[in-house]
């Protein structure tokens, strides 16, 4: 029987929503923002990109085919909290092994259902993300403290703490460092099976550390957050790039990159987030349907004479690409690796590949 205690989801804007509780009964303050993806909820909770942030789900029924740890992109859920219209309690599946509730529980996550999505992903929409908390009925809110909420370490809080080594089964045909901003597991495994043996390097890597392990390619891994918050990495990015390593990088990877080459970032209204975002090819004016998730993207204005956007987004045209003339290193601001949304651009890893062999030739 599901869950019929009473849950609020107060926006800062003043808006409240009544809806239900499930998953953990904690009060939770947030980002919102909404992901338009009909399937992949399982590779959604468990993105760190989503550090931070109360995710709404805009297709309606989530929870059908249940918990599956296999499809999970890392060890953990890193959003604040879930919101869904309505969530299934019976899931059926042959490869289900929970439910929805009882896993977000296990993870200290709070949920609410039963709330109008349609009309919470209008107001982002038209009003941009904003904070939001859920709270269970009776619990006291502050609309002044809920506006001060600001996501913070985004990129510490999610890396890995040390150098892990992931080996291909037969010969290892390339060695690959991914430099890990809040990977995806997929990326790692996108890798790996095309023969690289992949280590894994916390954000916090210096440059040293990099040049002595002297990869035959680099990985320029997703993450959450302010791109620009993280000076460090992009100082320590900009003398790796001096070395001239063959180099990919996607979604935070992308913003980083292009800021150690001094191009600018700006914050989206309400980003893109989903399955079914379109990427045009300015080469070739071929359109990709891609998944994303990010709140940040790099101005194509800015970008250094020798960099060009590689593709657009076919709906409001911000940069979702690009290609660099002077060093050996392209990045998207897409995800190839979606194992929960379309695989159209999963050739790009093809095209890694083929780099790092051409310029070890």
């Amino acid at each position: 029987m599901q869950n019929t205690k009473k849950a609020y989801l107060i926006l800062e804007n003043g808006t409240i929503f009544e809806g239900k509780s499930f998953g953990a009964c904690n009060e939770t303050v947030g980002e919102i923002v909404f992901t338009t993806a009909m399937t992949g909820y399982l590779e959604t909770l468990t993105d760190p990109s989503y550090y931070g942030q109360i995710v709404v789900q805009t297709f309606p029924l989530i929870g059908n085919y249940g918990v599956i740890e296999s499809d999970f992109e890392s060890k953990q859920p890193y959003v604040k909290g879930y919101i869904v219209r309505d969530w299934c309690q019976e899931p059926s599946n042959f490869r289900c092994e929970g439910n929805l509730d009882a896993f977000l529980k296990s993870k200290n996550i709070t949920g609410i259902y039963g709330i109008d999505t349609r009309a919470l992903t209008k107001i982002v929409r038209e009003s941009g993300v904003m904070n939001g908390k859920i709270v269970m009925e009776g619990q006291a809110f502050d609309l002044a403290e809920l506006r001060r909420y600001k996501i913070v370490r985004a990129v510490e809080n999610t890396t890995c703490e040390n150098e892990t080594v992931l080996s291909p089964d037969g010969d290892v045909k390339r060695k690959v460092c991914l430099w890990d901003f809040g990977a995806k597991y997929n990326i790692a495994r996108e890798l790996v099976k095309r023969g690289c043996e992949v280590t894994i390097l916390p954000a916090g890597t210096s440059f040293e550390r990099i040049k002595e392990l002297a990869p035959d390619g680099l990985m320029l891994s997703n993450g959450p957050g302010d791109p620009a918050d993280n000076t460090g990495i992009i100082e320590q990015l900009k003398k790796v790039c001096e070395l001239k390593i063959p180099t990919f990088g996607i979604c935070l990877g992308h913003q980083l990159l292009a800021l150690s080459q001094g191009a600018e970032t700006t914050k989206l209204k309400y980003g893109h987030r989903g399955s079914n975002q379109p990427a045009t090819c300015t080469d070739t004016g071929r359109v990709y349907i891609t998944s994303q998730n990010h709140g940040y993207a790099v101005v194509s204005d800015t970008l250094p004479e020798g960099a060009k956007a590689s593709f657009v987004n076919a709906n409001d045209g911000t940069c979702e690409g690009v290609s660099y003339d002077y060093m050996p290193a392209f990045s998207v601001q897409f995800h190839p690796e979606a194992c929960g949304g379309p695989l159209d651009s999963g050739f790009l890893f093809d095209n890694f590949i083929e780099l790092i062999d051409s310029n070890k030739k």
